[in-house]
């Protein structure tokens, strides 16, 4: 719908007001004009007389008179067409009715305005003024009027607005519970319950992926939460980074640089993973099928218990010993003293074979360990049992045993086919059960130092 605006009609008014006076100025000049109470003069533009003003000027305040009334016309209708369209929604025939009444109405006086235009024949009452004033009158009411229409149905849409986003509001609560419910399916799914009813006999390479899955999940958290405290402490992370895999590792993004810390948690936890009980505690089994049952029988003891109050009911457990010798060689004594600002946890609990209570750290730090020994379980639990395995610094890439921990996107930047990615260093090990191989996950070295050196080159012919 078209608005109007006050400011928009007078000079247009003004406009085709002068453009009508010169029409009948010329007019007059020949003699043609006949205005209701006025005589035919023929004017002489040398000698015009006082009269001769006086009859020019009331032709003037006609033609502005009849402009006036035209545009309070055309306001008018402009109005009871915005009546028309909101009356149409929600439709309410009464206001249709009205306000196409006055549309014929007002198209009425323009056809009259139009014949009186070509007859030369205009009447005002009581005066031009009086019908100058009256007609601006009526156009200010007619712009009021459609403003005013146009408020209502801003303030329709308005509540039809308000009504849609309490609609969707809605629909985002439901959409919350459904993701809640499907978020506990997942935790419960992360607590391995989906596993309860597996029998060692109908165990296969699928199990151990998924449990692998959930254990890599568990690293990247606590891996997560030792940067931000790392960050908090004031801890050089460039530094840290280049005393575990050096200083010759491009990486593709800033943030990359926690996959090198990743890399030292996953030595650390899975170093001694393919001896029973990572070698901690001696075992001694005479046939396999003895051996198999009972580290799937840990498995299940373990599962779907919590990580801290099994190491508090069973503090002399091998779990409870690997995760005191884990703890000890991963958190550093001086990294542990800029965390929690004091030692003597490591001396006096640790040592002592007791636990931090409270603290976030090992929270994170026991759960990981957990999902790391059940997966070591489950690796005795197979006949023969699954081995864990790495590949080194500068290795040529290859599909069958390694996949990139990041997707390096070809279209950002060609790079050669000639170059052959090689490895900067093992984030997760990977694993062989009999003659299945679970890729290792590896951060690739050459390939980042090859796109460096096109998106240098890139830059530079861009500067040129």
């Amino acid at each position: 719908m078209e608005s109007v605006k006050p400011s928009a009609v007078t000079p247009r008014k003004s406009k085709l007001s002068r453009t009508l006076s010169k029409v009948l100025r010329v007019k007059s000049m020949t003699g043609i004009a006949q205005v209701e109470g006025l005589q035919n003069v023929k004017v002489d533009e040398g000698n015009m007389t006082h009269s001769e003003e006086d009859e020019e000027l009331e032709k003037k305040l006609v033609v502005e008179a009849l402009v006036s009334r035209v545009f309070a016309s055309i306001s008018t209708i402009k109005a009871s067409y915005a009546q028309l369209q909101y009356a149409q929604s929600p439709y309410d025939p009464d206001g249709i009715q009205d306000a196409d009444k006055l549309l014929v109405s007002e198209l009425k006086t323009l056809s009259e305005l139009k014949q009186c235009w070509f007859r030369k024949q205009f009447h005002f009452d009581p005066s031009p003024e009086g019908a100058i004033v009256a007609a601006e009158s009526k156009e200010l009411k007619s712009v009021i009027k459609t403003y005013k229409i146009m408020g209502k149905k801003f303030e329709s849409q308005t509540r039809l607005k308000d009504s849609e986003i309490m609609f969707l509001k809605e629909k985002l609560d439901e959409a919350n519970k459904q993701n809640k419910s499907i978020e506990k399916r997942l935790n419960q799914n992360s607590s391995l319950s989906s596993l309860d009813n597996l029998h060692i006999s109908g165990l296969s390479p699928t199990h151990f992926i998924s449990v692998l899955r959930h254990t890599v999940k568990s690293i990247r958290s606590f891996v997560k939460l030792l940067v931000n405290e790392m960050r908090s402490a004031g801890w050089d992370i460039d530094a840290s980074v280049n005393a575990i895999v050096g200083e010759n590792v491009i990486y593709l993004k800033e943030d990359h640089k926690c996959y090198a810390i990743e890399s030292f948690v996953c030595r650390e936890m899975f170093d001694s993973f393919n001896f029973p009980n990572y070698n901690l505690r001696p075992t001694e089994f005479l046939p396999d099928r003895k051996k198999t049952q009972f580290f799937f029988s840990n498995f299940n003891e373990l599962k779907s218990a919590k990580a801290e109050e099994f190491l508090g009911s069973k503090p002399k457990s091998a779990f409870a010993k690997f995760c005191r010798a884990k703890y000890l060689r991963l958190v550093h004594p001086q990294m542990e003293a800029s965390f929690l600002g004091d030692t003597k946890l490591r001396i006096n609990m640790v040592n002592g074979g007791e636990f931090p209570d409270n603290n976030n750290l090992f929270t994170s730090f026991a759960e990981m360990a957990k999902r790391v020994w059940l997966l070591h379980c489950l690796a005795f639990s197979f006949e023969p049992e699954a081995e864990t395995f790495q590949v080194g610094k500068g290795c040529r890439f290859s599909d069958v045993y390694m996949e990139s921990v990041v997707n390096v996107n070809d279209d950002e930047v060609a790079i050669s086919v000639e170059c052959e990615p090689q490895v900067g260093f093992t984030v997760v090990p990977g694993f062989k059960i009999g003659k299945t191989v679970i890729q290792c996950q590896v951060y690739l070295s050459q390939l980042l130092q090859q796109k460096a050196q096109v998106k240098e080159s890139v830059s530079s012919m861009k500067q040129r």
